[in-house]
């Protein structure tokens, strides 16, 4: 069967090879040395609360390497935007970029291989996120929570554990929530352990979810088995209160971010969330927020090329870089305030999330193109 009708794919050839090695390994040095220097800072804060609730100097180092994939996510964007700058950059100062010119390859071509590059290495940045961030941010939260407060324990597996008071209170699992004012706590799979003062287990209680509302704690779907002389004494309720000490807010620091989670697991308490009446719009922004992250990177950075090809002409190539800083930090706070916007007035998560990438996609094509015929 012919494939004549099948357009032709663009070869790599040798120039593309070389601008992208040129690009490749200034956007690695920059996302290292970004993560690093923000890990450092952090691990400087961390002294500071060493001794506090036995937290020890060998537990600030594992929770910064934890907090590295997280670190690398979230460095990544400016990392490539920076890396390609300077990459391009430093082939115009040697005058190869120049010579590419020369060799017939366009400003568009130079273009799309770098923004095939950066696509490439966002591919690798979301694989971090879905499978090394997770598991690694819930630890390092873990180690923060346990120094946050005494009597609470998160243990990878068997959920968050507590001590209220005689009882040992147990969450499988808690997700936050968006409510009228703020953000609220909703858990999941509770058991409550009680005991006597002799150590004695008097009750276990299991209940589906508890919610906190009004000031008060409420358990669903709550079995209670009590144990005394005469036996085991079952029963079971639909609502119950739920009279504890354990503060709303302690639990929510538990609760793993939504931008730390991976998309199964956001789609899944979205399920959940939607099942149950509640507001699940922090998790959808998340997922949208997550989809979009490669566009975003890639339209930022066609924003920016313009700038390294104006070194051909002049000088000043830090000044270009520096704007090329202030149009990430800016459109970083413009994106953010278009989704809270969007928040306000019940705009779909989908659609908050893919009007930014849309009008960064504009303008990024009107850029390349307005500076491209200037040319």
């Amino acid at each position: 069967m012919s494939l004549s009708w099948m357009p032709a794919l663009p070869r790599l050839k040798r120039s593309d090879k070389l601008l992208i090695a040129g690009i490749f390994g200034p956007i690695v040095l920059t996302w290292l040395m970004l993560v690093g220097f923000d890990a450092v800072l952090q691990f400087a804060r961390q002294l500071g609360d060493l001794g506090r609730n036995g937290y020890t100097l060998g537990q600030a180092a594992v929770y910064i390497l934890l907090t590295l994939p997280r670190r690398f996510f979230e460095m990544y964007g400016n990392a490539a935007l920076i890396g390609v700058l300077l990459g391009l950059g430093g082939l115009a100062a040697s005058n190869e970029l120049t010579a590419l010119r020369a060799a017939g390859m366009s400003r568009l071509r130079i273009g799309a291989a770098a923004l095939a590059l950066v696509a490439l290495l966002s591919v690798l940045a979301l694989l971090d996120a879905e499978y090394a961030m997770p598991p690694a941010e819930a630890r390092a939260q873990a180690i923060q929570l346990a120094l946050t407060a005494r009597n609470i324990a998160a243990a990878t597996g068997s959920g968050l554990w507590a001590r209220d008071g005689d009882a040992i209170v147990n969450v499988r699992s808690a997700l936050a929530t968006r409510e009228v004012m703020g953000a609220g706590i909703d858990l999941r799979d509770v058991r409550i352990y009680r005991f006597n003062a002799q150590g004695r287990l008097l009750e276990v209680d299991w209940a589906a979810g508890a919610s906190y509302a009004d000031g008060r704690w409420q358990l669903d779907d709550l079995r209670q088995t009590r144990f005394g002389a005469a036996g085991a004494v079952r029963d079971v309720r639909v609502t119950a209160p739920w009279r504890t000490h354990l503060s709303p807010r302690l639990l929510e620091l538990s609760v793993l971010s939504p931008n730390a989670q991976a998309v199964r697991d956001l789609l899944r308490n979205i399920d959940y969330l939607h099942g149950n009446g509640l507001d699940a719009r922090l998790y959808t922004d998340a997922l949208w927020q997550r989809l979009f992250y490669p566009l975003n990177v890639l339209m930022l950075v066609l924003c920016t090329l313009p700038l390294a090809f104006g070194t051909l002409r002049a000088g000043g190539f830090g000044k270009r870089l520096l704007i090329g800083l202030l149009i990430a930090v800016s459109w970083f706070f413009l994106q953010r305030a278009l989704v809270n916007l969007a928040i306000v007035y019940s705009i779909p998560a989908w659609l908050a999330n893919l009007g930014p990438v849309l009008l960064l996609a504009l303008v990024a094509v009107w850029v390349f193109r307005h500076r491209h015929a200037a040319a």
